[in-house]
């Protein structure tokens, strides 16, 4: 595992190497950022540099026995702790799963962990028992490595119980790591946050997405470039939209999207039809896709010069509608195509909905009154 192997997070990732650069690598780190941008998968990245017998410019060596074992999670001083669910549950009760799942996909999030544990409607956490074990393991003496490396993914869930971490955190273990990952710093405790050098994470971004799911599925450009502006930089909804998504979301949007302007009711009609049979899953990506468009749009319209996201179709489109849509219009699509969602994860009427749908999207290029716009039932 090296930090290449993540794409995006190139800030994060560069002071992380001019830390090691610099030998001034902090005992505590706190990863902070959304969830399933690569946090866990550099956190083990930067465990496999520190543990490596001959680490270099890369990163890991990735071929001595201390990588080996890294790479299989299965070092000895490389330690887990993470949320599970039961009063007296530990890490260690789970780490078999916790290891299975994350070599499979170490962008996973919480609700996958927690469908691992067959947790029902429960809620995970990191208990008083845990944080005592964790204690108890950073007393050991180092085993092979050069450090003892504690990870603990969402240390959000210690809740008040972090508060029995902090003279370890502060004072830690001759040559102890700790890497603590959370998705909500809010949650975490001040007296935790202050003994550590907090690393900011981002959404990964939309080239970075593209090039590493071009690579990783041979997909063809326009396809990844799609999935990277819906997945909006979480790639585990990039990965579930690789075998999700079929059609050039893009391509299908923008022509809907002018036919609601001109109003040609006989060809809105064919394409409503055309567009409810490709399913249900499809047609809620397509929203999905106009709600990152009207984002992107938006942007545009206050500030003209600015290209960001968009292709360059894409940008062409936006440009003439800056001229005529007015931002009262841009909140009416928003209400329209979340609330199409809404109606579409309830068994809506797929043909009623988009040729519905699509009179009212010409009533608001026309800014005729559309009443209770987002109050619709399509059954």
């Amino acid at each position: 595992m090296r930090f290449k192997d993540f794409p995006g997070q190139n800030k994060a990732k560069g002071l992380l190497e001019r830390m090691l650069e610099l030998n001034r690598l902090p005992h505590a780190l706190l990863f902070s950022g959304p969830s399933s941008v690569g946090k866990l998968g550099i956190a083990m990245a930067l465990a496999a540099r520190v543990l490596c017998e001959n680490p270099n410019e890369e990163g890991a060596c990735l071929e001595c026995n201390q990588c080996r074992k890294v790479t299989q999670l299965i070092h000895p001083d490389l330690h887990f702790s993470f949320p599970v669910v039961g009063a007296k549950n530990l890490s260690d009760h789970f780490i078999k799963e916790f290891r299975s799942s994350i070599l499979e996909n170490p962008y996973i999030t919480y609700n996958q962990w927690l469908a691992v544990l067959g947790a029902d409607n429960k809620q995970g956490n990191i208990n008083k028992d845990e944080c005592l074990n964790i204690a108890k393991k950073l007393s050991l003496k180092i085993y092979e490595g050069k450090k003892k490396v504690m990870i603990i993914w969402l240390a959000e869930y210690l809740g008040t119980e972090g508060n029995r971490l902090l003279k370890l955190i502060e004072e830690p273990p001759v040559d102890t790591l700790f890497i603590l990952i959370t998705e909500n710093v809010d949650k975490i405790l001040n007296t935790i946050l202050s003994r550590c050098q907090v690393i900011q994470f981002e959404s990964i971004d939309d080239q970075s997405m593209q090039d590493y799911l071009s690579n990783q599925y041979d997909l063809t450009e326009n396809k990844a470039r799609n999935i990277a502006f819906l997945s909006n930089g979480h790639m585990s909804e990039a990965t579930r939209l690789v075998d999700e998504l079929d059609n050039d979301q893009s391509k299908m949007f923008l022509h809907w999207l002018r036919q609601t302007y001109k109003g040609d009711w006989v060809e809105l009609v064919k394409l409503s039809e055309e567009m409810a049979t490709s399913g249900r899953e499809s047609i809620k990506h397509l929203l999905i896709y106009g709600l990152r468009f009207l984002e992107e749009f938006t942007k545009i319209k206050l500030v003209p010069e600015r290209k960001g996201k968009l292709s360059e179709k894409e940008l062409e489109t936006a440009t003439r509608l800056a001229k005529v849509v007015e931002p009262s219009q841009i909140e009416a699509f928003y209400t329209l195509f979340n609330r199409m969602i809404y109606e579409i994860e309830r068994n809506a009427n797929l043909k009623i909905l988009m040729l519905d749908a699509s009179m009212k999207m010409n009533y608001v290029f026309k800014n005729i009154d559309v009443p209770n716009i987002g109050m619709l039932q399509y059954k």
